[in-house]
């Protein structure tokens, strides 16, 4: 049996159960949509290393980002768009006394895996307890940036990372910076001072508000480091057949271009879609009198809904609840990056807020038919688990 959340209801006493609502159910274009992009490829037999659909890609990104051309490089995946980011931006890294790479402990395990496949030493910080991302003030007052070979502050949740700050950082510390802003894609389009001279990396996976299924990007105002990254994600060729710098095969392929472009043609629809469900999470949490524990877009990317409980006994009380009424949800970044069994073991600073957040903040499911009534179900389940002793 399909288990869809538009389905009638289950008589919970028989056989059947209330069918559980995934936490997350992207929708990509269709066959159809993808149908034309589809029959430029078998006309071209153009499969990858920045083909026709791939470039059109990268053009049509930079004028959204207001970037000028040659701003974009795209890239098979956002692990491997941040890879080359770091492997261009930060030459000699993992050298000499310079190796260490100043990561959040908020963050996916994909920011510190990128670093570490660049050859650096992790260091993990702790974040600012409002804005979840590292401050910049007490990165330059560390006692350790001898060392430091790059530092990779995170969006955490898509929430932009100012780059006027880590700009005057880098300035002052003469410490290359870069930006995992996996999730960034719709903020980058609509603040300014979001994208700049500071590369930002960029996530197209399945899970992200404008997806390809398995993509990413990196973005900047400098071309001339878009060009070096580009290189870092072929292999370190650029216009010859010579390896030349350090690098990873990254590229993204023309058929991961091809529902990009038609993932931009559809993605008005699907920005007013993704605006109905969040009205009705807003609507029903306001109701509630839990709006202030709901945090959404804009705050974060469009398909993060997250609950913020108050205490770890009542995210767990929540967590139960909704797993009892067939919710599902999600610590997106677990408990921190030092929680993970493989980096455990790292560098570390003291983590009290990162220890205190992470726990605490429930991924509510997303997904573009979410319907009212599902939306009330997950309110109930949440408001029980509020009200548990």
């Amino acid at each position: 049996m399909d288990a869809h959340w538009t389905e009638a209801e289950f008589d919970p006493v028989g056989d059947q159960v209330e069918p559980t609502i995934p936490v997350l159910r992207p929708r990509l274009p269709s066959a159809e949509q993808l149908l034309p992009y589809l029959r430029r490829i078998d006309a071209t037999r153009l499969y990858t290393s920045w083909g026709p659909l791939a470039l059109e890609l990268e053009e049509r990104l930079c004028r959204r980002f207001s970037l000028p051309l040659g701003g974009v490089a795209s890239a098979g995946s956002g692990t491997s768009a941040l890879t080359a980011a770091i492997l261009a931006a930060a030459p000699g890294r993992g050298a000499g006394r310079r190796r260490l790479a100043i990561v959040p402990a908020l963050t996916f395990v994909a920011t510190a895996a990128a670093a570490e496949s660049c050859g650096c030493t992790l260091r993990i910080a702790d974040v600012d307890s409002e804005t979840w991302q590292l401050d910049p003030e007490r990165v330059a007052a560390r006692a350790d940036l001898d060392e430091v070979a790059i530092v990779i502050p995170v969006a955490p949740f898509g929430r932009p990372v100012p780059q006027t700050t880590w700009l005057e950082f880098r300035q002052q510390t003469g410490i290359p910076v870069v930006i995992d802003g996996a999730a960034t894609f719709e903020t980058a389009t609509g603040q300014e001072g979001i994208l700049g001279e500071l590369p930002v990396a960029m996530s197209f996976h399945a899970t992200k508000a404008f997806a390809t299924g398995e993509g990413g990007c990196v973005a900047s105002t400098e071309t001339g480091l878009v060009e070096q990254i580009g290189q870092a994600l072929n292999f370190g060729f650029s216009g010859s057949r010579d390896s030349a710098t350090p690098s990873l095969n990254g590229k993204l392929s023309e058929y991961h271009a091809a529902v990009g472009l038609a993932e931009l043609e559809g993605w008005n629809a699907k920005q007013e879609a993704t605006a109905r469900v969040l009205d009705l999470y807003r609507e029903r949490f306001n109701r509630l009198g839990l709006q202030d524990r709901l945090v959404c877009a804009p705050e974060v990317a469009s398909l993060y809904v997250l609950f913020r409980a108050g205490t770890q006994r009542e995210a767990n009380n929540v967590a139960a609840s909704l797993a009892e009424n067939c919710v599902s949800h999600r610590l997106w970044y677990g408990a921190g990056l030092q929680t993970h069994t493989h980096f455990a073991g790292c560098l570390s600073d003291p983590l009290p807020v990162t220890e205190e957040l992470a726990p605490r903040l429930l991924g509510l499911p997303f997904a573009l038919d979410l319907d009212k009534r599902a939306v009330e179900r997950i309110g109930a389940a949440v408001t029980h688990g509020v009200g548990r002793r």
